[in-house]
C-alpha cells in the first residue's frame, strides 16, 4: 500500500501524522510511504530523517494525495485537503464530525473511507486513540487556565495555588475522564482547591480512589454544575460523548452569573463546546470574553506540545495504520470491530450514527457497505 502523510496546515498545528519510526515498521513490512517536504519540522525532524528510514519527499501535498490509498494526518483536513482526497481513499485521522456540517458534507462528497481515531474502541469501553490527546490536553487545560486568569489576559489576577496567608483558586472540572482525571493531577500539584463533577458514580469512585481527600467527587446535576461553577475561579470542560456533539451543560445565562474575571477552558470544543458561549479559537488568539469571563477555546490544545504529542499519539495509531495497510480497509475493518466503530463516512454514506443523529442525516450500517 501508498501511505501518505502531508504536512498539518491547521492554524499553529506542528504535530505529524508518522514520525520515522513508524514510518521504518510500515516500509519494512513492504510498503510505500510518501511524506511531504518538512511535514515533521515542527518536532524537530528533517526531510533527512525520514529519508534515512526510506520514505519518500514530495514537495507537493497534492501529488501526496494524488497516490496514495491511505492518507494518515492528525487533525481533520482542511477545505483544501478534502477537495483532494477520492473516492475509496482511506483517511485515517481525527474528525469531530458531530459539530462540523459543512466537513462530514464533504467528505460524504469525496467518496472516501474516513476513518476517525475518536471513534475507535478497545475492549474495555475506552477510546485508544482519543486518550492519549485527552491527558495532553487535561494536562495543558491547567497551565492555560491559570494564564487566563492573569489580569493582562482578562482574568481576575488570581494565584491559582494561592501563597502563604492567601487562599486558592477553586477549580471545577466538569467531566471525569481521562481529561477531567489529569486536570486534577495538575490543578492539585499547584495547589488549588479542586472539585470534579461526573454522572458516573464508577468514575467518582474511581477518582475518589485515586486523589482521596485531595478533591471533591460530586454528583453531576444541573444544581450541582451552577452551585459550583458560580463559585469557581476556574472551570474546566472535560464532557465527551463519543462521537457525538458535546452536551451545553454552562448555559449562556451561567455564565452572565460567574464571578468577574474567572475563566473557562472549554477542551470539549473539539465537539462542539460544553458551554454555550463557547467558539472555537487558535493558538494564535486563544482567548476572548464574555460577560467578564475569560474563554480558552483552542480545538487543538495538544498541538503546542507538538513533540510529546506526536510521540503518544503515533504510538496507538501505529498498530491501526499497519493493520489497515496490510489487510486493506475492507478486511480490516471486519476483522476488528473496534477499528469499525472508526469508520465515519464511507462512499458518501454516513456510517457513525452519533455524527448521523447529529446532522440529521440518514445513518446506514457500516457492515452493509463493507459487505
Amino acid at each position: 500500500m501508498i501511505i501518505g502523510v502531508p504536512k498539518e496546515i491547521k492554524n499553529h498545528e506542528y504535530r505529524v501524522g508518522m514520525v520515522p519510526a513508524s514510518v521504518r515498521e510500515l516500509i519494512n513490512r513492504g510498503h510505500k510511504v510518501i511524506v511531504e517536504s518538512m511535514a515533521g519540522s515542527g518536532i524537530g525532524f528533517t526531510d533527512k530523517d525520514y529519508l534515512d528510514v526510506g520514505a519518500q519527499i514530495s514537495t507537493k501535498a497534492t501529488d501526496i494525495f494524488a497516490q496514495a490509498d491511505m492518507i494518515v494526518k492528525v487533525k481533520e483536513p482542511q477545505a483544501a485537503e478534502r477537495a483532494m482526497l477520492r473516492h475509496d481513499q482511506i483517511l485515517f485521522t481525527y474528525l469531530h464530525l458531530a459539530p462540523d456540517l459543512q466537513q462530514t458534507k464533504e467528505l460524504q462528497h469525496s467518496g472516501a473511507v474516513c476513518i476517525a481515531y475518536e471513534t475507535v474502541t478497545d475492549n474495555k469501553g475506552g477510546l485508544p486513540l482519543l486518550a492519549p490527546m485527552s491527558e495532553v490536553a487535561g494536562r495543558m487545560s491547567i497551565q492555560a487556565g491559570a494564564m487566563a486568569l492573569e489580569k493582562s489576559r482578562g482574568g481576575s489576577g488570581m494565584l491559582l495555588g494561592g501563597v502563604p496567608g492567601v487562599e486558592p483558586g477553586k477549580v471545577v472540572i466538569i467531566g471525569g475522564g481521562m481529561v477531567g482525571a489529569n486536570a486534577a493531577q495538575m490543578a492539585i500539584g499547584l495547589g488549588a482547591d479542586v472539585v470534579i463533577l461526573d454522572r458516573s458514580l464508577d468514575a467518582l469512585r474511581r477518582l475518589n480512589s485515586q486523589f482521596g481527600s485531595r478533591i471533591k467527587a460530586v454528583y453531576s446535576t444541573a444544581d450541582a454544575i451552577e452551585r459550583h461553577v458560580l463559585d469557581a475561579d476556574l472551570v474546566i470542560g472535560g464532557v465527551l460523548i463519543p462521537g457525538a456533539a458535546a452536551p451545553k451543560l454552562i448555559s449562556r445565562d451561567l455564565v452572565s452569573r460567574m464571578k468577574p474575571g474567572s475563566a473557562i477552558v472549554d477542551v470539549a470544543i473539539d465537539q462542539g463546546g460544553c458551554a454555550e458561549t463557547s467558539h472555537a479559537t487558535t493558538h494564535q488568539d486563544p482567548t476572548y470574553i464574555v460577560d467578564n469571563v475569560v474563554h480558552y477555546c483552542v480545538a487543538n490544545m495538544p498541538g503546542a506540545v507538538a513533540r510529546t504529542s506526536t510521540f503518544a499519539l503515533n504510538n496507538v495509531t501505529l498498530p491501526f495504520i499497519t493493520k489497515l495497510a496490510e489487510l486493506g480497509y475492507r478486511k480490516a475493518l471486519l476483522a476488528d470491530e473496534h477499528l469499525l466503530k472508526g469508520l465515519n463516512v464511507m462512499h458518501g454514506q454516513i456510517t457513525c450514527d452519533e455524527v448521523a443523529h447529529a446532522h440529521n442525516l440518514p445513518f446506514v450500517e457500516p457492515k452493509t457497505l463493507l459487505n
